[in-house]
């Protein structure tokens, strides 16, 4: 399974709007692309790639882009940022027009995008793939200002938030207690706390060994479980403690001065460093569009991924809801290629493509040389998608060194792969 999913990833013009004396019916299609990360630019180069006579114009604020993925390689200091940052350069190159300006709000009805800088962009189909928000408040006493004290490291081109929280772990003295509030689902890359909290025990055992990292959950389980734990329990005996939303796991308030992380119940926890990851939602811009239902996250239809409040906008990556599929970036990758041709079908008056699948690999390191994984393929569905009977699954159980080495291979080989995609020539 992992080989196909890993097959899987091998997969402009200047002037957005038509001159006066061109008709629309004369002018290339314009696909307007809003973010730059995992499901924006492969949008955006499966579309150059595949359909050389549309007019692709990706926009996207910052000029590097920092991935989720391996962020916390950085926190246990086995990666330097500089090592999962790129550049739009050969985005450009393919012939995509790039504009690093932020989109802060979308007209469905005139089909224009409208950017902070004071231009306005029309489109035939847009892609909208923007990302999360931070639920700022969604914890009592967690917002931006907190965040500078109290970390959570959750955003590509955070601010330097995952550089803040491996300069205060390198900071800490040893014997300190790190403590990460996990939240409730859903939420972007849901392995994504149990790799940090084993990625910064990989650091803590080397480092600073008579540290121990408090885990406080909103849920009772999570991706992957029992092959984290095996991990934790063979790894960093003793240095580990997970505690479940229902033994009082779920962080309502900080105190970000004090360091404090209190429970649903009263427990409060005082610790060295913290991490706090907060409720997420939608992209702004995605909310202010009214494309976000009550929950907070967009809901697409499954073949084309248009949003279902406003036809013409394909909403792709963790912005939007789609269970049981998980925010990933292999999700976002994957489901890009299905977003952008039918965009282009049904502005062509086309059907769009049938028999759609979307893949997705997990990998997980949890100690040096050392990786796990789940797999899955997914489907458009009655009323949603579904998952593919029998398609997937996770990493076997046990004292198994040799799969363990390999899948850590595999993970490298995975992030190469996919960022060459997005980023490379």
């Amino acid at each position: 399974m992992h080989m196909i999913t890993r097959r899987t990833l091998g997969l402009g013009a200047a002037a957005l709007i038509a001159a006066p004396a061109i008709s629309r019916a004369q002018a290339p299609l314009r696909l307007l692309v809003i973010g730059g990360g995992f499901g924006g630019a492969s949008a955006a180069r499966f579309a150059r790639d595949s359909y050389p006579d549309v007019q692709v114009t990706l926009i996207e604020p910052r000029t590097r882009f920092v991935t989720c993925p391996y962020g916390n390689l950085v926190l246990a200091g086995t990666k330097q940022l500089d090592a999962i940052t790129f550049g739009y350069d050969a985005v450009r190159a393919r012939g995509v027009t790039v504009i690093h300006d932020l989109a802060s709000g979308i007209d469905p009805v005139a089909k224009s995008v409208r950017l902070a800088g004071g231009q306005a962009l029309g489109y035939d189909r847009l892609i909208l793939s923007p990302g999360i928000a931070l639920r700022w408040g969604a914890i009592e006493g967690y917002d931006e200002a907190a965040a500078g004290l109290l970390p959570h490291a959750w955003v590509p081109g955070d601010g330097g938030q995952t550089a803040l929280l491996r300069r205060q772990l390198e900071a800490m003295e040893d014997g300190g207690v790190v403590g990460i509030a996990i939240p409730p689902n859903p939420f972007r890359c849901p392995p994504g706390p149990y790799e940090r909290i084993s990625m910064i025990a990989s650091y803590l055992k080397k480092a600073k060994p008579r540290s121990k990292i408090l885990a406080l959950d909103a849920k009772e389980a999570f991706s992957k479980q029992g092959l984290f734990q095996d991990a934790w329990n063979a790894l960093y005996p003793g240095m580990i403690e997970w505690v479940p939303g229902n033994r009082d796991g779920k962080i309502v308030k900080v105190d970000a001065r004090e360091r404090v992380l209190e429970t649903e119940f009263g427990e409060k926890h005082r610790v060295a460093v913290a991490n706090v990851i907060p409720p997420q939602s939608a992209a702004r811009i995605a909310i202010d569009a009214g494309l976000a239902n009550a929950s907070g996250w967009v809901e697409v239809d499954p073949v084309t991924f248009e949003a279902k409040a406003a036809p013409g906008i394909h909403v792709i990556g963790d912005a939007n809801t789609a269970p049981p599929m998980p925010k990933s970036g292999f999700i976002a990758n994957s489901t890009s290629r299905q977003a952008v041709a039918s965009a282009i079908a049904l502005a062509r008056g086309a059907a769009p493509p049938a028999d759609a699948s979307y893949f997705n690999t997990c990998y997980s390191h949890v100690g040096d040389e050392y990786g796990i994984s789940v797999v899955g393929i997914f489907r458009p569905g009655p009323a949603g998608f579904v998952e593919t009977p029998n398609s997937g699954g996770v990493s076997p159980r046990g004292n198994l060194p040799d799969q363990r080495r390999l899948e850590a291979i595999y993970a490298d080989a995975w992030y190469k792969s996919i960022t060459d995609y997005m980023f490379g020539a």
